[in-house]
C-alpha cells in the first residue's frame, strides 16, 4: 500500500482476488462505500485507490480483506461487517479470523469469528480458569467445547467433563419419564450438540462410553477432585453461590476449566446467581481470567445481535432511571 495523508493505493495480486474482493456485481465494494461515506474508492485494473476522510482505515481494510482471501476465506456481508468493526477498533481481521482452533467433524474449521471470541480463546489457552460471560449467540459454549476437544487430541488432558446446573431439578424434572440421567438429558443437550459439531456422532458416542467424555449435571460434581481434565461449566448464571464455590474447589492438578454464563438469563430462585459479584471476589487470583463478550460478538443471525442490543439499551435506560429516582429520594430526605 502506498499513501499520502489523503490518498492510498492498494495493489491486489491477481484478477481472481480482485473479483472475490469486490463481490458479485461489486456488492462488497458498495457495502464498504456505504460504511465510509466520506471516502471515495476507485478501481482500475489491479489497483484500488482510496481518497477521503477515512483513507487510512479503508486502505487497511482492503489489505486485510485481501489477506483473508489469500488464507482461503470466502468474503460475505457478515465477514466484511466484522472486518470493518475490527479495523475501526485497530484490530487485524487476518489475525482473528484465520486463527484455527480445531478441524472439526466433516472437515469444518473451527475459528473465532470476532475479536472478542479471539480474546476468549486466547484466555482459555493461557489460564487454568476462564470465565466467558456474555449474551446468547456469542459462541461461549461452542468454542469452549472446541478448545476441550483440541486439548484432548493434543493429550494435554485425559478427559473432558461437561456440566451445567439443572435449575428445575426439584420440580418439573420429576414429571419427565426415565431415570435421573434421562430426566437431566434435556438440560445437557446443548453440550452434546456442541460436542457433535467437533467430533462425529459415532466417535463422540465411543468417547462417552469409555468415560473420556463425561456429561453430567453439576450436582454430580460434589465430593470429587477433578484431575487432568478439561471441565466446562455451562449456564453458570443458574448456579447458586454455594454451588459455584463447590465447583471451583473441585479443580485438581493438570486440569483446565471454562465457566460460561449470561448474567441476563438468571433462572435460579431469588436471583442468587453464583456469577453475581464473582469477578470482584476472585480479583487478583493468578491463572484466572474473565472475558466479557457483547452483542458485537454474536455470530447467529443478525436479528439476534439486534435483539441483544435492544435489551442492553433497555437495561442501561432502566439503570439510569433508577439512579435518578434514588438521587431524587435522597434530595427529598435531605430537605426534610
Amino acid at each position: 500500500m502506498t499513501s499520502t495523508d489523503t490518498f492510498t493505493t492498494v495493489v491486489v495480486p491477481g484478477p481472481h482476488l480482485m473479483s472475490a474482493l469486490l463481490g458479485p456485481r461489486d456488492q462488497h465494494l458498495r457495502q464498504i462505500e456505504q460504511q465510509f461515506p466520506d471516502t471515495d474508492v476507485a478501481v482500475r485494473g489491479n489497483e484500488i485507490s482510496v481518497r477521503g476522510a477515512d483513507t487510512v482505515q479503508v486502505g487497511r481494510l482492503f489489505e486485510e480483506l485481501v489477506g483473508l482471501l489469500e488464507h482461503g476465506h470466502e468474503l460475505d456481508q457478515r465477514t466484511i461487517d466484522r472486518s470493518i468493526g475490527m479495523v475501526r477498533s485497530d484490530e487485524k481481521p487476518t489475525e482473528v479470523l484465520t486463527h484455527q482452533v480445531l478441524r472439526g467433524a466433516k472437515g469444518r474449521n473451527v475459528r473465532p469469528k470476532t475479536a472478542g471470541q479471539k480474546r476468549y480463546v486466547d484466555a482459555i489457552r493461557n489460564n487454568i480458569i476462564t470465565f466467558g460471560i456474555g449474551p446468547a449467540g456469542t459462541g461461549k459454549s461452542w468454542l469452549a467445547v472446541a478448545m476441550a476437544v483440541q486439548a484432548l487430541q493434543a493429550k494435554q488432558v485425559q478427559r473432558i467433563i461437561l456440566t451445567r446446573p439443572a435449575v428445575e431439578a426439584g420440580e418439573r424434572l420429576g414429571f419427565l419419564p426415565g431415570d435421573m440421567m434421562a430426566k437431566i438429558d434435556p438440560y445437557l443437550r446443548p453440550l452434546y450438540d456442541a460436542l457433535y459439531d467437533m467430533v462425529d456422532p459415532e466417535g463422540a458416542a465411543k468417547l462417552i462410553e469409555r468415560g473420556t467424555v463425561e456429561v453430567a449435571p453439576l450436582a454430580f460434581m460434589r465430593g470429587r477432585t477433578l484431575n487432568n481434565s478439561f471441565i466446562i461449566l455451562d449456564e453458570a448464571q443458574n448456579t447458586t453461590p454455594e454451588q459455584m464455590k463447590m465447583f471451583l474447589t473441585r479443580i485438581g492438578f493438570g486440569s483446565r476449566v471454562v465457566v460460561t454464563g449470561d448474567a441476563t438469563q438468571v433462572d435460579v430462585a431469588d436471583g442468587r446467581s453464583g456469577v453475581k459479584g464473582l469477578e470482584r471476589v476472585l480479583a487478583g487470583v493468578d491463572q484466572l481470567e474473565f472475558v466479557h463478550l457483547t452483542s458485537a460478538d454474536v455470530v447467529r443471525h443478525q436479528i439476534v445481535a439486534d435483539i441483544v442490543e435492544a435489551y442492553e439499551r433497555d437495561a442501561e435506560a432502566t439503570a439510569v432511571a433508577n439512579s435518578r429516582r434514588s438521587e431524587r429520594k435522597r434530595g427529598v430526605s435531605a430537605d426534610g
